[in-house]
């Protein structure tokens, strides 16, 4: 049978005072100050990354282990601190960008070392290699820890400890704030959690006067063992009589550094150096013609000077020209990246300038012909009314005519009605005359 246990990362005093640290040569008051700074900078990354508790905690703890198999003198504190809250974050379910980790990390090296505050380009060579550098030493963590990276905190017993314990409930904030401070010590690797909550929880009943159970001794009850919890507390106070811990360089590899100016100043002193030595060979082999010629002019008498005077000369005028000449033709200074995107801006705001120009001038000409065509359309609406109008006179003058005639007839034939029923009448009356003559 095999067995595997996930929470197994525990050390002992020996293997802890044979640290890989103290075998480079760093003593262990240099160690403890670069574990201190380094929980430190976790700590207020993950604040400003608005982390919870739990992603910072599993930070630190992986910093410890990390540490307790690599030397501070191999890989250097600041990045490991970054790449180790950039994994925990993964880790804990709260996943934060490499941006927005390198950005953080660079504003409070900005701050720590006094250094002016500047933007960071994400698009320089400087960000690329710090998001390279990130992921690289994320690697080396994983490798480190054999991709075996739960961790147990002794958050989650405090509270439980507590309740059983009957203590008042302003130890509880007392025993967590003690649990957080014991993250930046070696506790996480030596001790169980439940051995650490324990210590927490009797260094804070110590500090208000909360006595607890001795008779059967309380800490037995929950698996843990006095001299364990006596070492917590001493570490714990020994923890809080040190300095603030400021940062160490003890990379063998070169500082490294999250902003631009303290690796500029770093490497200032070596291009100093490095300029100054071709000067000195430039002009190390012009002394020797000269102690030459002096002795030769010495030799030959007062006739050769002349003539070396004006070679002399000859060869400062052609020095000068050269010069001059190399002025002239220098090659255009390479532009960064930064420039050239500015240059783009200005081409794409002249570019858009010009497109808006352009449409303004389509409506303008628009607008000029729609009112061409709208004077068009008044002279063709007024062409048509007259029209109509004219339309309208002819149709009244026919109507007219029209009207006249139908008057006309109505009359004439009125009148031939008449003259008929007259006529008419007139042989009838005859008729009734004839035969009334031929009764009679």
């Amino acid at each position: 049978m095999i067995y595997t246990a996930i929470d197994n990362f525990y050390l002992t005093d020996e293997q802890l005072q044979n640290s890989p640290s103290k075998k480079d040569g760093i003593d262990e008051a240099t160690e403890t100050t670069l574990r201190i700074y380094g929980c430190d900078l976790i700590q207020e990354s993950g604040i400003l990354l608005k982390l919870p508790q739990a992603v910072m905690a599993t930070g630190q703890v992986l910093f410890h282990r990390f540490y307790c198999k690599k030397s501070f003198g191999r890989f250097n504190v600041k990045k490991v601190a970054a790449s180790c809250v950039w994994l925990a974050s993964k880790l804990e379910e709260n996943p934060r960008k490499s941006r927005q980790v390198i950005i953080v990390f660079h504003r409070m090296e900005c701050r720590r070392e006094n250094l002016p505050i500047e933007f960071l380009d994400l698009n320089s060579k400087k960000f690329a290699e710090l998001k390279v550098e990130l992921s690289r030493t994320e690697r080396h963590i994983l490798k480190e820890m054999g991709f075996v990276c739960h961790v147990e905190h002794p958050h989650k017993f405090i509270s439980n400890y507590l309740v059983t314990l009957k203590t008042p409930p302003e130890l509880r904030q007392e025993a967590w704030n003690l649990a957080n401070d014991s993250l930046r010590t070696t506790l996480c690797v030596r001790f169980k959690s439940e051995v650490v909550a324990c210590g927490v929880v009797y260094a804070a009943a110590r500090r208000f006067q909360v006595p607890l159970p001795e008779n059967p001794p309380w800490w037995k009850a929950f698996d843990a063992d006095k001299s364990g919890i006596d070492e917590v507390c001493r570490v714990l106070a020994h923890l809080y009589s040190l300095p603030k811990a400021k940062y160490i360089s003890v990379c063998k590899d070169g500082d490294f550094s999250f902003s631009s100016k303290s690796s500029d100043s770093q490497a200032t002193p070596k291009e100093v150096s490095q300029a100054s030595s071709p000067a000195n060979d430039a002009t190390a082999p012009k002394a020797a013609p000269a102690g030459v010629s002096a002795e030769s002019g010495g030799s030959r008498g007062p006739i050769v000077k002349p003539a070396l005077d004006k070679l002399k000369d000859s060869k400062k005028s052609n020095d000068e020209s050269k010069a001059v000449d190399g002025e002239a033709r220098d090659e255009p200074i390479p532009r960064s990246k930064s420039e050239h995107r500015a240059e783009s801006s200005v081409e794409r705001s002249k570019e858009r300038d010009r497109g808006r120009e352009r449409e303004r001038e389509r409506d303008r000409t628009k607008t000029h012909d729609r009112e061409r065509g709208r004077d068009s359309d008044r002279e063709r609406d007024l062409e048509e009314t007259e029209r109509e109008r004219e339309r309208n006179k002819d149709r009244g003058r026919r109507s007219k005519d029209r009207k006249d005639s139908g008057h006309s007839e109505k009359s004439r034939y009125h009148s031939s009605r008449d003259r008929e029923y007259h006529s008419s009448s007139y042989y009838s009356r005859e008729k009734d005359r004839h035969r009334h003559h031929s009764y009679a």
